[in-house]
Parts: structure tokens; sequence; C-alpha cells
């Protein structure tokens, strides 16, 4: 191996392990309270934008402490860690919801990915689950993929606990995000929903969590 391709390499793997850090952006309900970590259902399908208008991710509260995951795979090949669970039981995770295989995503009308805590014919419970093409995601150890054709986890969003008064902020990525892809495949059906260029937008300090059934028409179950 040269310099240049070891330099390279090098650099990409600590790209890796290292967040992308956004703005702070407090999650709020929709009357722009803050959430209470304690007032969220366990084993419930929450949804917020971060860290743009239109890019959708998973809160959940699995019900039981969540330790740390070490060697998730992305699919260039580099690996990173995740620390794991917040909140007073460490039961709190949060992920972008767009599928790492065919960027399938909650929207409006209707969501192919969701997690699923029962048992079902086509996969085991407490996972994340795309119909659109059955991809499974482990949301208890950083959403390592379980089976399916997806090539990496679901990216990881950091979450940041303030233990005095029980309340969340979003701060950034970690593992591979889907953002641009994202984008460019669904630009035109985004810019109708949100208004041309606004779907790109950054949340700001605040961001809205819904319950998945508020926020999707349907819920596709497999």
């Amino acid at each position: 191996m040269g310099a240049t391709a070891g330099i390279a390499r090098l650099a990409s793997a600590w790209a890796a392990n290292s967040p992308r850090l956004y703005e702070r952006t407090r999650l709020v309900d929709a009357h722009g309270e803050p959430i209470k970590v304690r007032r969220l259902a366990a084993q419930t399908n929450y949804v917020f934008n971060y860290p743009y208008a239109a890019t959708p991710c998973f809160l959940l509260d699995l019900g039981h402490s969540v330790a740390g995951a070490d060697a998730l795979l992305r699919s260039d090949g580099a690996t990173y860690a995740w620390s794991g669970g917040v909140g007073e039981r460490r039961s709190i995770v949060a992920y972008s919801a767009i599928c790492a295989h065919k960027l399938a995503y909650p929207a409006r009308e209707v969501s192919f990915i969701r997690f699923q805590p029962a048992r079902s014919a086509t996969s085991d419970g407490n996972v994340i689950h795309c119909c659109a093409d059955h991809s499974v995601y482990d949301p208890a150890a950083g959403a390592r993929v379980l089976s399916g054709p997806a090539p990496q986890p679901l990216a990881a969003i950091l979450l940041d606990y303030d233990a005095e008064r029980d309340e969340l902020a979003a701060l950034g990525t970690m593992g591979a995000e889907q953002f641009e892809a994202f984008f460019r495949k669904y630009d035109f059906k985004l810019a109708m929903e949100y208004g041309q260029g606004k779907a790109r937008a950054p949340v700001g300090a605040n961001t809205a969590v819904r319950e998945l059934s508020e926020y999707c028409r349907q819920t596709i179950q497999c």
C-alpha cells in the first residue's frame, strides 16, 4: 500500500469513528414544550425530523438498558462504535429512519419502515423492519443489520439527556448517513411537499416528536 493510500485509509477510518455534529436541537411535543423522557411509552414508534426538515428519525424507548456496540460496519468497509442508550435507564435510542438499502422512509402517506416490538412471520420482535425490502436492524446494537439486503446499519442520532429536566436534544449522527442520496432520489416529491429548497433546511432549535401513527396515514406491517 502506498503512502497516499495509507493516509486516505486512516482518514476514512478516523471519519467513520467521529460523530458528525449538527445544530443542537431540542425534542419538543406538538405544543413546543420539551418532551419528558419518563412520559415516553416503551416500545412505541416516535418520529422526529433531524438534522433537516425532511429527514425523519426514530425515537425509541426500548424498555431496558442498552449498552454500546463496537465494530459496526459501514458499506465502505470502515468500522465505528456506538455509545448506547441514554436516559435514566439508558433505554432511549434514536436512528435515522431512512433505510440503508433503497431509502424507504416514513412519508406522510405511508411508512414501510418501523420499529416492530412483536415477532412476525418474517422477523423476530424488537427490531426495526423495512417491509419494502425486508432489511432488519437491531436497535439495541447500534441498528446493526440482522438480515436482508441493507449494506450497513442505520445512522445513529446522538442524543443529549438533561437528567435534571428529563429532556432530550439531538446533537448529530454516528455512522453512514443517507441524506444526500435521499435528497437526490426524492427531490421532486420533497419539493412538492415542503417547497422548493426547504426540505434541506436545518430543523433549527426545536423539532417536534410525534407517534408514527400521527406522522403517517398508514404503516405497512410484515
